[in-house]
């Protein structure tokens, strides 16, 4: 899955975050399946962009909450 950026993710509705999140989340764990066995990844920095944009869709998700 591609890395999104913040106006990326505004522009998506809650469930389609959500999905986005959940693609994301499962990629994350199995590079991370793949760190943890000795493998090496093809990108090691995607881990940390994959992790980053779970905390974006986190943040924004919050925000509209609260701002709700």
């Amino acid at each position: 899955m591609a890395i999104l950026r913040s106006k990326e993710i505004r522009d998506k509705k809650m469930k389609a975050r959500e999905s986005s999140m959940i693609d994301l989340k499962r990629e994350l764990a199995k590079l991370n399946s793949q760190k943890a066995s000795g493998r090496i990844p093809e990108n090691s920095g995607k881990i940390r962009e994959i992790r980053r944009t779970v905390a974006r869709i986190l943040t924004i998700n919050k925000e509209e909450v609260t701002s709700k």
